[in-house]
């Protein structure tokens, strides 16, 4: 059985007062869960939230990391640095990366790498546009995405690596994959990689992101393939954040 995995991405939001004050209430009311959870925090904040957190099972992450490993790279953060501030994550190739600030799948097969390099867990997002999936070119998008990775690092590094699918369509604008949808394109992804290894296939996890709430979770994460969520603005509410993670 894979361990479920419920993973928030703050984003760029909160001051370091609300981030610490929901790390605490993340942190008071987890309970007794057997599923991972992780939250994906601000760079500036990281020190902060993983004091907040300490003496929980909740794990931080971070949003991005550098493709490369140190140097004259004004504003980047690397895979060291993050492992330095406590971090067991970082989303690598999230869409707001490949849409805003121009990431290629190339760029994001080096964040990938840079991560794996620090034993830090590259969360690996693929996902399709509206756009590209009325043109039905969604599993076509996806084989793009994760060959470039596959590439550059070889499928066994999805031993120490997580997958995440991300509509794009769905992404902050209350839409959300059905169920049936979601566990359609979780189903090819777990089948690309079992045609280069089955056993690895197996064992990786598989979030859905895509406007995951309290509300919808519990169906999603009922499905074969869906072992968890990314989470977007839901993670930014203690309590609804709580139940997602309950909806295991």
């Amino acid at each position: 059985m894979r361990q479920p995995l419920i993973m928030g991405n703050w984003k760029m939001n909160g001051s370091r007062e609300e981030g610490l004050q929901l790390a605490k209430a993340l942190a008071d009311g987890l309970g007794n869960v057997t599923q991972e959870v992780a939250v994906c925090v601000p760079f500036v904040y990281l020190s902060d939230v993983r004091g907040a957190l300490a003496g929980s099972t909740i794990a931080l992450g971070a949003q991005n990391v550098a493709d490369q490993a140190a140097g004259a790279y004004t504003g980047e953060v690397s895979a060291s640095m993050l492992v330095d501030c406590g971090c067991k994550y970082a989303l690598v190739g999230h869409s707001e990366r490949r849409s805003y600030y121009g990431d290629t799948n190339q760029s994001v097969a080096s964040r990938f790498c840079q991560a794996l390099k620090q034993n830090l867990i590259p969360v690996l997002c693929v996902g399709e546009t509206l756009d590209e999936r009325e043109q039905d070119r969604t599993f076509q998008v996806v084989d793009e995405q994760l060959d470039a990775v596959i590439e550059a690092a070889g499928i066994e590094a999805f031993e120490k690596a997580v997958i995440a699918y991300e509509p794009v369509w769905a992404i902050g604008t209350g839409k959300t994959a059905s169920d049936e949808q979601a566990q359609e394109v979780h189903h090819y992804i777990r089948q690309r990689i079992a045609e280069k290894n089955q056993a690895i296939a197996e064992k990786v996890q598989i979030l859905y992101g895509g406007s995951v709430k309290p509300d919808n979770a519990k169906g999603l994460f009922a499905m074969p393939d869906i072992d968890g969520g990314l989470v977007g603005g839901a993670s930014l509410d203690a309590k609804g954040f709580l139940q997602i993670c309950h909806s295991v």
